[in-house]
């Protein structure tokens, strides 16, 4: 995945479960790019409560990848914090 764009769909799989997850904000942080994900099934649902938000990073290879400190969570999270409203964005979920 080369090129990461809002609104882009794709599926993951996690503990052989597949779900389907929607990009929606993507920013570049100290050379590296970062997408805001959410599973389109709540997404769908826009129930007024608070999304569930995770955040992947492109690795060498451009493929999407998990966070793998909690530094670097919490700097990402602030960031996309910033870039989506600051209060007003979704509450993202912690880390797995």
């Amino acid at each position: 995945m080369a090129n990461i764009e809002q609104g882009e769909v794709f599926t993951i799989t996690e503990n052989g479960h597949e779900q389907e997850v929607e990009i929606i904000g993507v920013l570049s942080l100290e050379g590296t790019e970062y997408a805001a994900v959410s599973f389109v099934e709540d997404l769908e649902e826009q129930t007024g409560r608070d999304l569930d938000v995770f955040f992947l990073k492109t690795d060498e290879e451009g493929d999407l990848d998990a966070l793998h400190s909690d530094e670097e969570y919490e700097k990402v999270s602030a960031a996309f914090s910033r870039v989506l409203g600051g209060e007003d964005a979704p509450q993202t979920g912690g880390r797995d």
